[in-house]
């Protein structure tokens, strides 16, 4: 049974370098929160550093990717029963404080779904705080574009991993990704279901391990993918209508 009306869970394949000082983020930052890391099939000690840092634990038999370990965290959050549910990533770049802020929100109300980005504007955060390079910045700005058109009003990090919900999104994000942006695919079901979802400007660090996936050819084939996913949900509400 949970004991907390709140869940963050963290989706790890290999992380157990860097998982410590995010559970330990969570811990000093969410003391009354649940932690769930959903261990990607790791084949280094990621479920042992997470259950020895007081994280319960789902693991994968076999890598399966992230957009299964995130469908996987909503639905644990969902079908465990809490009421709140946030999503940080294992490589130290989402501060907690910053996701204290987006439970906040959704705890009063203001939204069903508060979504973290690094290039929205407000609170005193300026659109020029991140300075990524020429190429980076295009793939941002055909990312930008796109959105804007599927959604009809602008989305400024659409590939953002930093997420708070509430029980009336869980199911709807819980449900399985086809495509190879789970989050942008989740912003199309949530607009489709009515939700409402805010995008809040924060502070982001650098990750402390990995790659970020708009860089060279990871970021043509995210872009594209992407892009992809927008124009087969257009095809398909257009069909179902």
């Amino acid at each position: 049974m949970p004991t907390s009306d709140t869940v963050v869970f963290v989706p790890a394949w290999n992380e157990e370098r860097s998982l410590p000082a995010v559970l330990d983020e969570l811990a000093a930052a969410l003391p009354d929160a649940d932690v769930l890391v959903i261990d990607d099939g790791s084949t280094d000690r990621t479920a042992d550093v997470a259950r020895a840092h007081g994280a319960d634990v789902l693991s994968f038999g076999v890598n399966r990717g992230l957009r299964a370990g995130i469908a996987a965290g909503y639905r644990e959050a969902h079908e465990r029963g809490y009421a709140y549910c946030g999503r940080v990533d294992a490589d130290g770049q989402h501060p907690v404080e910053e996701l204290r802020r987006l439970l906040d929100l959704v705890r009063s109300d203001t939204c069903d779904v508060a979504v973290g980005s690094r290039f929205a504007t407000g609170d005193g955060f300026h659109a020029d705080r991140y300075e990524p390079s020429a190429a980076r910045r295009l793939g941002i700005g055909l990312l930008q574009k796109a959105m804007h058109v599927r959604l009809g009003r602008p989305f400024h990090d659409p590939t953002s991993g930093m997420a708070a919900v509430n029980r009336a999104a869980m199911p709807v994000m819980a449900e399985p990704y086809a495509s190879g942006a789970p989050e942008v695919e989740a912003l199309l079901r949530l607009e489709r279901a009515g939700l409402r979802v805010e995008e809040v400007a924060v502070h982001m660090r650098e990750r402390s391990s990995g790659e970020s996936k708009l860089r060279g050819s990871k970021a043509v084939k995210l872009v594209l993918t992407v892009i992809g996913t927008l124009a087969f949900a257009g095809w398909l509400r257009r069909r179902r209508s």
